[in-house]
């Protein structure tokens, strides 16, 4: 993924004090990772992500640069959508190369 990633809402929310349509969501750093002090999801016995939606609405609050308020407008098709991309974040990517 690029720094930022253009995700058109659904139905949109109030950030700022502004109607907003279109959010730009992206990596998150180390340092936010760490006062967070979670990750947004953890895996479940496939190993498959499963969501832990109070960590996540505050990585999406994060990422998307908006107030955790706005957060909670999200339609829930939105917060699905957005919760995948952030967890992409965290997958390993067959572009990176390998540490070992």
């Amino acid at each position: 993924m690029t720094d930022k990633t253009e995700y058109q809402l659904e139905q949109p929310i109030k950030a700022h004090g502004e109607d907003v349509q279109v959010l730009f969501i992206r990596r998150p750093t180390v340092q936010e990772i760490r006062a967070i002090k979670v990750l947004p999801y953890t895996l479940n016995d496939s190993m498959m992500p499963v969501f832990d939606m109070e960590a996540m609405c505050k990585y999406l609050a994060v990422c998307c640069a908006i107030p955790p308020g706005s957060v909670n407008q999200l339609g829930l098709a939105d917060l699905n959508k957005l919760s995948w991309a952030v967890t992409s974040f965290f997958m390993p990517s067959s572009s990176e190369p390998s540490t070992s």
